[in-house]
């Protein structure tokens, strides 16, 4: 805890919030300290509470915000039930709807839809099929998932491993996602630009995963190189029409990150839509984490 934070004496009628994580990461992911200090200083008493523990009392807290439940992807199922239940006992941040919406990455095909630039996506219901690109590198991954576990590059004559691993996702009853692989962020990255309330608060730059071999993401998410970027006006403008598309008022977001890859002529392209989990990178700008903080707020 910071030292102002330390100073702070939060008043016992200050409005509770419940920070909801994953079991194996009972005290938040490297945002959550930043987080809490921030919420003490703005007056909120905030714990880290487990989604799964059926001990937890989640009417006890007056918000819940949805910060690092990592391992929804292999259950979400109930982790709708779950937040629809925390939306009846509490007030649930980002809201119900979003979080419905955002966890199956068809919402892609909406967004495209109505005008969004994104990276060009086949999705594979069990049972489908298509011809994989034979001309470049392309990804598999999973529609429902996080932190890129279950996802992998293959070049374009590994078509056998490819569709051994659709396979192996089409078993589980998982609907498939194939794209290209976009080459240029081997060297540009992934731009992510994160908005708080709906205003835009800082970006970062993410440098490639999926770079050099074959690679798949096994564990509760995939190392990450981070960095400090200020997205360019062309980012800026093609996140706001991302926003703006959403089947819903993004003002009523807490948080909104959406990651950016440039296209073949540059043109920045959606890879992602985060409004259930994120990273928010807080660390990666001053007051970031008190601009959340005002955000949950308002909010309030």
């Amino acid at each position: 805890m910071s030292d102002l934070a330390s100073c702070v004496v939060v008043s016992p009628a200050a409005p509770r919030i419940g920070l909801a994580t994953a079991a194996v990461l009972p005290n938040l992911d490297d945002d959550g300290p930043i987080l809490i200090d921030a919420l003490t200083v703005a007056g909120l008493s905030a714990r880290p509470a487990i989604w799964t523990d059926a001990a937890v009392d989640w009417g006890t807290f007056d918000r819940v915000l949805v910060r690092s439940t990592w391992d929804y992807a292999s259950q979400r199922d109930r982790f709708l039930k779950w937040a629809e239940h925390v939306d009846g006992v509490s007030r649930l941040a980002n809201p119900l709807t979003a979080l419905r919406w955002n966890t199956d990455k068809r919402y892609l095909a909406e967004l495209r839809d109505r005008g969004v630039g994104i990276v060009p996506t086949t999705f594979l219901e069990p049972g489908q099929t298509c011809d994989l690109p034979a001309d470049r590198d392309f990804v598999v991954k999973p529609a429902i998932s996080a932190g890129s576990r279950d996802t992998a590059r293959y070049r374009a004559d590994e078509q056998d491993r490819a569709m051994a691993h659709i396979a192996r996702l089409h078993a589980d009853g998982r609907v498939v996602m194939v794209q290209p692989y976009i080459a240029a962020v081997d060297d540009a990255g992934e731009t992510a630009l994160i908005f708080f309330g709906g205003e835009y608060s800082h970006g970062i730059r993410k440098g490639p995963i999926l770079n050099g071999a074959v690679t798949v993401a096994h564990g509760l998410f995939a190392e990450e190189e981070i960095s400090t970027r200020e997205p360019s006006a062309d980012e800026r403008a093609a996140a706001q029409r991302v926003l703006a598309a959403l089947p819903f008022d993004p003002v009523g977001l807490v948080y909104a990150r959406v990651d950016l890859v440039p296209g073949a002529d540059g043109e920045p392209l959606l890879l992602e839509l985060e409004l259930c989990e994120p990273s928010l990178f807080l660390q990666h700008s001053v007051d970031a984490a008190a601009r959340l903080a005002s955000a949950l707020l308002a909010a309030s």
